[in-house]
């Protein structure tokens, strides 16, 4: 046992979490509900119950945490995106819906088959003790009881049962499975004859008449619209903002450090050797006595010879894991082993030896042989750092004051941002070309939808007056106005002429191409016999020979009752193509073998039903998606990257 938590300390932390915590995210948003006052607007509604913003942000901020423990490199920013954010929310929705369809199927978790569950389930054995009992002290780690874990397996093997019902039961037939992957593996004996619009683009004349009467085809108008722009100004009160003018005098500084000084010190770990004798706490007494008398007696020999410690754990330690090694636990920190234990490891010195220490377990002899961590980080190392933090501190408290006065001054004097950019000493930013939605690489405010659709008013367009600032980030407000502004417009057909030619060569050279493969099919309709161009080749849907999807999906839909086949593939704007079946062949090796594309057939079939399943759940239990406030968060949180 000791073996396994020496080895596996950080997989447990990984496992707990994995095991516990994704499952039960409503769970914790009653949780996260309950501290933050639940006020915070909808962003959606199943069943009746609102989910609510605040619940939102705190289970995409516990994913991201929950990274952060698990991949301590790892830059959490990267999952911290709209579109993580979004995902986040699906999965709210779905534990939403799937406790409405647990509750209403009346479906519950007996104790027995809690237990059993527990007791043999392979993925609980990290957080079991050989007794079968939780082990408290690991799940106290993660800031959870036996109780509430009790109450969440509970619970989530309730809602489990929601969708095995469905997925679990698909029955698929080898014939079925066979007919099906026979046909999505087929292989078909293939030449082609392709059209390319490229190869008739000099044989097509266009004249200056075909131009603007395409240039003047109001369907066509967009291809050729200079979009709506303006160039802008604006200002950001954000904290990195008011960071700049915040002062912090070395005094405080080394009080903050002082008062987090554990922040900047490496926990300290211990390794030790150790023997262990059982006497499980439920023995009867005289069995404990037994073993204690026993490790009394080896107490006595390692005193007598500290320097025996490692052979006597080798013979007599009844701890599978370490006895092999001398004892050997390797290093380990709080935390990692039972109270009792951790207690007389933390309390030795290097060299010294233990009395005999009693656990749940049996009794143990402690023999510790190294020490490291421990050290602090000097003050003058993480100055820089501790500023940074206390400003950013200081900025935060300062900013609900400030961002009143903000808000009210750049309404107030609406013709000018130079009251706000003075008083707050802010920067004046300025960017030319925005547009009413958001440039793929756009990034800050230019990025938020939100301030784009306040920029774009009618109001700011038209008496060139501030928007009313507006929130485009956690503990971010923007203000902006427009300089000039051009709105969107037909451009000139001198200036795009070549443009319009082109599109009009490229139309007609893929007319004639058409025209000429349509002919051509005609032809072989006639002639089947008659070969194409171009050596055969098998094709199928896993090895397409880099043909088009729209080439492939016809040769393996063309009806081969009768061979030759052919098919006309049209191309739309790169031609046509004719193709000529001439074998139809089994399945492609690369299918793998049969026993094994039957299961993943099954599986598939299994996760389309499930899916089915899903989505009729959420249309009988009404799930509705806020897409304003949707949108409105997404907007947000590119703008604050």
């Amino acid at each position: 046992m000791f073996e396994f938590v020496r080895t596996h300390t950080r997989l447990l932390q990984f496992v707990l979490v994995l095991l516990i915590f994704p499952s039960f995210v409503f769970f914790g948003i009653q949780g996260y509900s309950r501290f933050t006052g639940g006020g915070n607007a909808a962003v959606a509604k199943v069943a009746g119950r609102t989910i609510t913003q605040a619940e939102w942000d705190a289970a995409h901020h516990e994913q991201v945490e929950r990274v952060r423990r698990q991949m301590p490199g790892v830059d959490a920013k990267l999952f911290d995106t709209p579109e993580m954010k979004r995902q986040s929310l699906d999965g709210l929705v779905r534990e939403h819906v799937m406790l409405a369809a647990a509750d209403q199927l009346h479906l519950v978790t007996t104790d027995d088959r809690l237990l059993r569950l527990f007791s043999t389930d392979p993925q609980f054995a990290p957080i079991r003790n050989p007794d079968g009992s939780v082990n408290k002290d690991l799940l106290a780690a993660q800031g959870m009881s036996s109780e509430l874990f009790e109450q969440r397996l509970r619970q989530d093997l309730s809602v489990r049962q929601v969708l095995q019902g469905v997925g679990g039961t698909v029955f698929a037939p080898a014939a079925v499975a066979g007919s099906a992957l026979d046909a999505f593996f087929q292989q078909r004996e293939v030449q082609v004859q392709r059209f390319d619009t490229k190869d008739y683009a000099a044989k097509v004349s266009v004249s200056d008449a075909d131009v603007e009467n395409y240039y003047k085809d109001p369907a066509n108008a967009a291809q050729f619209q200079a979009p709506e722009q303006a160039s802008v100004e604006y200002v950001v009160l954000d904290l990195d903002a008011l960071k700049k003018g915040v002062a912090v005098s070395d005094e405080d500084l080394r009080k903050y450090y002082s008062e987090n000084e554990k922040r900047y010190t490496t926990p300290e770990e211990r390794r030790a050797r150790h023997i262990l004798i059982k006497a499980d706490k439920s023995a009867p007494a005289a069995e404990r006595a037994k073993a204690k008398a026993k490790a009394e007696t080896l107490l006595a020999e390692i005193k007598k010879n500290p320097a025996s410690f490692a052979e006597l754990a080798h013979k007599n330690s009844e701890d599978p894991g370490s006895a092999p090694n001398g004892g050997d636990l390797d290093f380990f920190a709080r935390g990692a082993m039972v109270k009792p234990f951790e207690d007389a490891a933390f309390s030795l010195k290097p060299g010294e030896t233990s009395g005999i220490v009693e656990s749940d377990f049996g009794y143990h002899i402690i023999q510790l042989t190294a020490v490291r961590g421990g050290d602090k980080r000097s003050y003058e190392t993480v100055r820089a750092e501790l500023e940074d933090e206390v400003r950013r501190q200081l900025a935060q408290k300062k900013f609900a004051e400030v961002a009143v006065d903000f808000t009210n001054m750049v309404y107030e004097q609406a013709d000018s941002l130079k009251p706000v950019v003075d008083k707050f000493k802010l920067e004046l930013h300025k960017a030319q070309g925005v547009k009413r939605t958001p440039a793929a690489d756009a990034v800050g405010p230019l990025a938020s939808a939100k301030f784009l659709e306040a920029l774009f008013g009618n109001d700011a367009i038209r008496n060139k007056r501030n928007t009313d600032a507006v929130e485009t980030g956690a503990n971010q407000l923007v203000s902006g106005r427009i300089v000039s502004y051009s709105p969107a417009h037909l451009l000139p057909l001198a200036e795009v002429s070549a443009k319009v030619r082109d599109k009009v060569v490229a139309l007609q050279a893929a007319a004639l191409a058409r025209k000429e493969g349509e002919a051509r099919l005609a032809e072989l309709t006639k002639a089947p016999q008659t070969a194409l161009a171009g050596e055969p080749q098998l094709v199928s849907r896993a090895q397409a020979k880099d043909l088009p999807r729209a080439i492939v999906d016809a040769v393996l839909r063309v009806d081969t009752g009768t061979l030759p086949a052919f098919a006309g593939v049209s191309l739309g704007e790169q031609g046509y193509a004719v193709v000529r079946v001439s074998k139809v062949l089994g399945r492609d090796p690369v299918a793998a073998d049969a026993a094994r594309a039957q299961a993943q057939y099954a599986q598939a079939w299994g996760d389309a039903e499930t899916q089915a399943y899903y989505a009729a759940l959420k249309s009988r239990f009404k799930v509705e998606l806020k897409e304003g406030a949707v949108a409105s968060d997404a907007a947000s949180s590119a703008a604050a990257r």
